[in-house]
């Protein structure tokens, strides 16, 4: 049933549950969430009734404000609801029918100014104690709601960012507006009352838009985000407790005073928007808004606002009880920003990724047991042709099976680049910069472990480039520049690693203040000669800052340490390239996933070793005379102009050597860093990707040893720990 006829029925129906409800509710006891549930449905089922109803509707929502949903109904307001729920039923059978509603009670009426009293603001200020987990929760339901809620707040964060870009751009006030709403949805499944009521609220913000009676100004936005991080803290703390830490507690949530400000800026008015039909429908194929494409900016944090903005034509819903009754017209259809296709989510499955990761092990198993049988020399021996081709099908089927294993674990790395754009805004806004974030190549896939690894070097990376690298608007008038800076994230594959470049068209590193604040460290020796790129290297030493002051942002040395940390720790490097005056690139070679390592297999007597190619800079075999010994450096030799030392590995390990003499042998050099060093090696096996294996307690005292690998012939390889072995101090140099 359709219409005023259908809307009211319902409406009646939440009423008479109100009124068993009311009738069992005590002062100081009964949460006010009990009756916020039934009066948002009450609200829903009321968007297009007449104005005294609407103006009920928001008095009762000004009297549960007034508790917060947490906090208990007190007698006074208990008598208000046995008064309201009477006038609503009469309100609504009239309705119904066609006939005007009675006049509204005398202080039911909103403020005449339109805002809330002093008095009901402050209380609603503070935050609220709240109550994570539902009671009788089903921990298989919180995961997969959690799920699904951080999904919808990237998507919302990424939708009104681009509101801040653009706040006439109806396709993503659409989109956020049916985040809150599915969100909404989602938590009223599971009775999540406190949830409801926030998305309820913030879910009419984007309605007063989308009618074109509220403009997204800093204001709006700056509240939206901030009921975002709410929604977030909230689900990343069910996610703790579903996994066992400390179930059942509660944690202190500024929800009241969201809910506050969201009435505060609804009732005000804002500074309205002018509504207009857009110019032209928009096409068949609509790009995601959240999708920002190559070299377009994803981040514009404007300094002023228009005063009047075209968004388009009004829709019927309405806020609840919060702005003006619009007319009500035919709802937009949902654009191609509002979500997947049926098509894409029909395709999709969540799947628990202890099960990925078992299923990805097997798969390694078997290969590896496919490689043993193959290379057998019993099955060689047989020289049957047939039994060639059956096995040569048999490998084929399981390298595609392994290909295929590998890319269940990949993931784009783009969710990663739209959480910076919410940095760079915020960052933005606190240094009071004018900076715009463009992200290129979101779709580079890598595997999914390691994109959350990412998150922290990234962000430690941009804060140093807003904070230090760009410069106020009047220093960049003054050098020439636009007063919006940029940064730029770049991510693409290069052969069997992805490359992730973050720059900036700020003032650039100065080579010579860094030298010197490293001499007045201790870092370097006075006099000692370095070339550029070794000193801007010096910037990822702990410790190390340029900083005149330490802020909250930056100044105590830690974040580019941080950085170099924890790229060497996912076995990757990063450069630094910098020209002053025009800005500074980070450059981050990773592997493309943690389960598989291409590796450059090295001989040393019987035993084969694995150095992972990242690490590895070149190999020769050396002239006679190459290597020399230095007094207090041990044995070094010249690469490229460069004394490096040089480490015997087989000595270090204590494995039996046969190119005592290095020019019978090969030396292969690797870096982690700024740090350099040669492997001497009896000879080079060849390039191989392995799968790699987690060593057991009796490596555990093994510093040198990364990992393991079952190698094609079923026998065990290393694989070494290049950052270890490139920091080690040589037995000979420490005697000299």
């Amino acid at each position: 049933m359709t219409g005023p006829s259908g809307n009211a029925a319902r409406a009646a129906g939440h009423l008479e549950q109100l009124a068993l409800d009311l009738a069992f509710v005590q002062p100081g006891v009964t949460a006010a969430a009990t009756i916020r549930g039934i009066l948002d449905r009450i609200d829903e089922d009321c968007t297009a009734a007449p104005q005294p109803m609407r103006q009920a509707i928001a008095a009762c929502q000004r009297w549960l404000d007034v508790a917060g949903d947490a906090g208990p109904l007190s007698a006074e307001m208990i008598r208000s609801l046995h008064d309201w729920q009477p006038w609503m039923v009469t309100a609504t059978l009239a309705w119904d029918r066609g006939q005007p509603a009675p006049p509204l009670p005398d202080g039911w009426a909103a403020p005449a100014d339109g805002r809330e009293s002093l008095a009901v603001f402050e209380e609603s200020s503070e935050t609220i104690d709240v109550a994570v987990l539902p009671v009788g929760f089903d921990d298989e339901m919180i995961g997969l709601f959690c799920e699904e809620s951080q999904d919808l707040l990237q998507e919302m964060e990424q939708g009104v960012l681009a509101l801040e870009r653009n706040p006439a751009d109806a396709a993503s006030i659409d989109t956020v507006f049916r985040v809150f709403h599915t969100f909404k949805g989602n938590a009223g499944v599971l009775k999540l009352v406190v949830l409801q009521r926030l998305t309820h609220e913030l879910e009419s913000v984007l309605d007063a838009a989308r009618r074109g009676q509220l403009m997204l100004d800093r204001e709006a936005i700056d509240l939206i985000l901030a009921g975002g991080d709410v929604l977030r803290r909230y689900v990343e703390e069910s996610l703790l407790q579903v996994a066992g830490q400390a179930r059942g507690r509660s944690i202190p949530l500024p929800i009241a005073a969201i809910t506050a400000r969201v009435k505060a800026l609804l009732r005000s008015g804002g500074r309205p928007a002018t509504p207009v039909v857009p110019a032209a429908p928009p096409p068949t194929s609509t790009p995601d808004p959240m999708q920002a494409p190559a070299g377009q900016a994803a981040v514009v944090p404007p300094a002023t606002q228009p005063e009047t903005v075209a968004l388009a034509a009004p829709v019927a819903t309405a806020s609840a009880g919060s702005v003006p009754e619009a007319p009500p017209t035919t709802p937009p259809q949902p654009s191609a920003a509002g979500g997947p296709s049926a098509a894409t989510a029909a395709a999709t499955v969540r799947v628990d990724t202890r099960k990925l990761d078992g299923l990805i092990d097997l798969v390694g198993e078997l290969v590896v047991a496919q490689s043993l049988v193959t290379q057998s020399p019993e099955v060689r021996g047989l020289g049957s042709q047939q039994l060639d081709r059956c096995l040569g099908q048999l490998r084929s089927i399981t390298s595609e099976l392994q290909r295929t294993a590998m890319a269940l674990r990949m993931v784009p790395i783009g969710g990663v680049f739209k959480r910076m754009g919410r940095l760079v805004r915020d960052l933005s806004v606190e240094l009071g910069k004018h900076i715009e974030l463009h992200m290129e190549g979101e779709e580079t896939e890598l595997d999914r472990s390691l994109v959350e690894l990412l998150a922290d070097p990234l962000v430690h990376m941009i804060r140093n480039s807003a904070d230090h690298g760009i410069e106020p608007p009047a220093l960049r008038a003054a050098a020439g520049k636009p007063a919006q800076g940029t940064i730029t994230l770049r991510a693409y594959h290069q052969g069997g690693f992805v490359v992730i470049r973050v720059e900036d068209d700020g003032r650039g590193l100065a080579a010579e203040r860094i030298l010197a604040k490293a001499v007045d460290r201790g870092l370097v020796q006075p006099g000692e000669s370095l070339d550029r790129a070794a000193i801007l290297d010096l910037i990822f030493a702990p410790g190390f800052s340029t900083a005149e002051q330490v802020t909250g942002l930056s100044g105590r040395g830690v974040g580019m340490d941080v950085v170099r940390r924890g790229i060497e720790g996912i076995r990757g490097k990063v450069e630094v390239e910098s020209v002053e005056g025009r800005g500074t690139t980070f450059t981050l070679y990773v592997p493309l996933t943690l389960a598989i390592i291409e590796g450059l297999l090295v001989g040393i007597g019987e035993e084969r070793y694995i150095v992972p190619t990242l690490s590895v800079r070149e190999s020769f075999r050396p002239l006679p005379g190459a290597v020399t010994t230095v007094h207090g450096r041990g044995e070094v030799i010249a690469v490229r102009g460069r004394l490096t030392p040089v480490l015997r590995l087989g000595q270090h390990l204590g494995t039996p050597t046969r190119a005592n003499d290095p020019t019978q042998g090969i030396v292969v050099v690797v870096e982690s860093g700024q740090d350099v060093r040669c492997l001497l090696v009896d000879e080079l096996l060849g390039k191989q990707e392995v799968v790699i294996k987690s060593l057991g307690d009796v490596f555990r005292s093994q510093p040198a040893f990364a990992g393991a690998a079952i190698l094609g012939d079923g026998r065990v390889g290393l694989i070494l720990d290049v950052n270890t072995l490139v920091k080690l101090k040589s037995a000979a140099g420490e005697a000299a």
